[in-house]
């Protein structure tokens, strides 16, 4: 039986604990908090970000590292970005024989602006490296309703590997060569979701939430190409895929934000309500700065940024993009 470590206690790291135990692995699961970690090995129930789940009793909860990273077959990272360097650190400090990685988190480091992959490869070297993104809000995924994500690399045979790994019967998994589009897709879409919230809150209707989609989705691109993905990339399941789901959906943490927001709550006070981390805020600053630096024009965005950052009002931001200056719709991305 061939043995799988998840660094990650969240929702999205005990689902994959769920879902590939039920495919007959070993799994353990490491967390940051010994209090919580201890809760989990207890109780079998994430009541923090997976409630009402049922925790097979098999799967090994641990607050040592070392027990995680004990022969294990193959590591999945799915911690929130603005913690990954500090798991890395503490990965690198033990002497594995070998590294099969598959990354599960969504996001940009704001200090470096490093996608995720780059950040592994930095600091635990060259690795069998796999990223696996789309739409896949955890509770859904773990009660076993039907969904179809991607998982990219730039070894085509270790891509493959990992789509059989993760693959049933409720979980469809394609896979890209395009790491840097999968990544970016990722991250990116909670921003454009931050704005849907604010729609939302604001009180605006179905139009104007299609309308951010689909110029969302361009400045993306937009940026996403700049930086070297492939645009095509951006109109499949971690593009388009998770940008509906994450926008749409009334359980995405980066809607409900935006959403909270345009009912005039601080931001200091939304995020100190919630135990979940919301990707979105780290994921604006760094789009922000990334677009400055490669100058290309993301309007959704820097108008986030402003809500977010500078105490904008929301209805100002939107005033602001409605009476920007008249340009055709399409626009060649190659």
């Amino acid at each position: 039986m061939k043995t799988i470590g998840i660094i990650g206690d969240g929702g999205w790291g005990t689902t994959l604990s769920i879902l590939l135990f039920n495919k007959g692995f070993r799994i353990r699961v490491w967390g940051p908090s010994l209090e919580y970690i201890n809760f989990l090995q207890t109780n079998r129930e994430n009541k923090k970000f997976l409630p009402q789940v049922k925790i097979p009793d098999e799967i090994l909860f641990t607050n040592d590292i070392e027990i995680i990273l004990d022969n294990v077959d193959y590591l999945i990272l799915a911690v929130p970005s603005q913690y990954m360097r500090d798991v890395l650190n503490k990965i690198k400090k033990h002497k594995l024989r070998s590294l099969n990685l598959i990354s599960a988190t969504k996001g940009i480091e704001t200090e470096t602006l490093k996608r995720m992959s780059e950040l592994i490869t930095e600091i635990l070297g060259k690795a069998r490296l796999s990223v696996i993104s789309g739409p896949s809000i955890a509770f859904e995924v773990a009660r076993g309703l039907p969904t179809a994500i991607v998982c990219a690399s730039d070894d085509s045979e270790y891509m493959r590997v990992i789509q059989e790994l993760l693959s049933n019967e409720r979980l469809r998994v394609y896979t890209n060569s395009d790491v840097i589009g999968v990544e970016l897709g990722g991250a990116l879409k909670n921003i454009i979701a931050i704005a849907c919230g604010i729609s939302d809150g604001l009180g605006f209707g179905t139009n104007t939430k299609a309308a951010l989609l689909c110029r969302g989705l361009s400045e993306i691109i937009r940026l996403g190409v700049k930086l070297g993905a492939k645009p095509e990339t951006f109109s499949g399941l971690s593009g388009l895929g998770d940008l509906a789901t994450t926008c749409i959906s009334l359980n995405s943490r980066n809607r409900w934000l935006g959403e909270e927001m345009a009912k005039g709550r601080k931001l200091n006070t939304v995020l100190s309500s919630t135990e979940m981390v919301v990707e979105g805020v780290n994921a604006t600053k760094a789009a922000y700065r990334l677009s400055q630096i490669n100058n290309v024009d993301m309007p959704i965005t820097r108008e986030v940024y402003q809500v977010l950052f500078e105490e904008k009002s929301p209805l100002k931001a939107v005033s602001d993009l409605m009476t920007r200056k008249s340009k055709e719709e399409l626009e060649d991305f190659s």
